[in-house]
C-alpha cells in the first residue's frame, strides 16, 4: 500500500469513527447505578438518564447494582464493551475505594473512561427527634462523653457518607462506631428510628425527612450553608475550622472508548445538565449540576483519589 492509499484508509477509518460516534446511540443504553434506589447517586443518575433518553430518542435504562461501596456496579461496567452502551453512575465513593479496598477488581485511574460530573451537594448531619440534640456541639459532647459507644451509620464502607464521617472523626477526635448499611434509605430509617444516633445523609435524600419533622439537621458538611436549609449552620461555623465536604456523582464508561464517542457523551451530558428543566429539578434537590470537559474531569478524579487516600491514611484506615 503506497502512502496515498494509507492516508486514504486512515481518513476513512477516522471518518467512520466520528460518524459512528455522532450517530450514537442507535439502541438502548444501560446505566449502572452503583448505590441503592433512593440514594443520592440513584436520584441524580435517574434524573440525568431521563433527560438523556429524551435527547437521544433511545431508552436509557437505569439498573441498580449495589454493594462494596459501589465497586460491584463499577466492576460490571469495567467488563463491558467500550461502545457507550453500558455506563456507570457512581458517587465520590469511586475515588475513595482505592484507599479502602485492597483488592478492587479494577484500577480506578486506568480501567475507566472519565465522562462527566453529574452534580454534587453537601451532606446533612441528621439525627432522630428522640435523641434531643439540636446542634453539632450537642453531638460532639455526647460522643466525647461516651467514646466508642455511639453508633453512626453510613451508606456502606467506602461510600461518600462513610468518608464524610471519617473526615469528621479526624477533625474532631471523636470515637464513634461505624455501622455500614446497604444504602441511604436504610441508614435514614434506622437513624430516625433511633437504632443508630446519626447519619451524614445527602441533602437531596435528607430534605423530606428534615422538612417533614421526622429528623433534626445538626449541620451541613459544605463550606457554605444550603439555600434549602438556610437555618442549618455548617460544620465549620460550629467550631471545626475549614471543614468542607461535598458528595458528588459522576459518569464513567469502561476504558478504551473512542475519544469521539466519549466527547459526544460528555457534550450531551453537559447539555442535559444545562437544560432548564433538569437544572431546576436538581437545584431544588440541593444538587449543583456539573459541567466539565473530559480533561477537567479526569484531572479532578485524579486529585480526588489522592486527597481521599491522604485523609484515610491520616485517619489510620488501611485498605482491607
Amino acid at each position: 500500500m503506497n502512502i496515498y492509499r494509507l492516508l486514504a484508509a486512515c481518513a476513512a477509518a477516522l471518518f467512520a469513527s466520528v460518524a459512528g460516534a455522532q450517530a450514537f446511540p442507535t439502541k438502548p443504553v444501560r446505566l449502572i447505578i452503583a448505590f441503592t434506589p433512593g440514594s443520592s447517586t440513584d436520584i441524580i443518575g435517574r434524573a440525568v438518564a431521563a433527560k438523556l433518553q429524551e435527547m437521544w430518542g433511545q431508552p436509557v435504562v437505569a439498573e441498580n447494582r449495589v454493594g462494596a461501596g459501589g465497586s460491584i456496579g463499577s466492576a460490571v461496567v469495567v467488563k463491558s464493551p467500550p461502545d457507550g452502551y453500558t455506563l456507570l453512575a457512581n458517587s465520590s465513593a469511586h475515588v475513595a475505594n482505592p484507599g479502602i479496598y485492597a483488592n478492587l477488581p479494577y484500577d480506578t485511574l486506568k480501567d475507566f473512561t472519565n465522562l462527566a460530573p453529574l452534580g454534587g451537594g453537601p451532606n446533612v448531619l441528621m439525627v432522630g427527634q428522640g435523641v434531643g440534640w439540636k446542634t453539632l456541639a450537642d453531638f460532639l459532647a455526647a460522643a466525647k462523653a461516651n467514646p466508642g459507644k455511639l453508633d453512626f451509620s453510613s451508606a456502606g464502607i467506602g461510600s461518600g457518607t462513610h468518608f464524610n464521617l471519617e473526615k469528621l472523626k479526624l477533625a474532631t477526635g471523636i470515637d464513634v462506631a461505624h455501622v455500614p448499611y446497604k444504602g441511604t434509605p436504610e441508614a435514614i430509617a434506622d437513624t430516625i428510628g433511633g437504632r443508630v444516633c446519626c447519619y451524614f445523609a445527602p441533602l437531596n435524600a435528607a430534605l423530606p425527612h428534615v422538612k417533614g419533622g421526622r429528623a433534626v439537621a445538626l449541620a451541613v458538611s459544605s463550606s457554605k450553608r444550603s439555600s434549602l436549609l438556610p437555618d442549618v449552620p455548617t460544620i465549620a461555623e460550629q467550631g471545626v475550622p475549614e471543614f468542607d465536604y461535598t458528595l458528588w456523582v459522576g459518569l464513567w464508561g469502561p476504558a478504551g472508548m473512542s475519544a469521539e464517542l466519549a466527547n459526544k457523551i460528555n457534550r450531551d451530558v453537559n447539555a442535559a445538565l444545562a437544560s432548564t428543566d433538569l437544572r431546576d429539578r436538581l437545584t431544588n434537590l440541593g444538587t449543583l449540576p456539573g459541567n466539565m470537559t473530559i480533561a477537567e474531569f479526569t484531572e479532578y478524579v485524579r486529585k480526588e483519589v489522592e486527597d481521599t487516600q491522604r485523609v484515610l491514611k491520616a485517619a489510620g484506615i488501611k485498605p482491607q
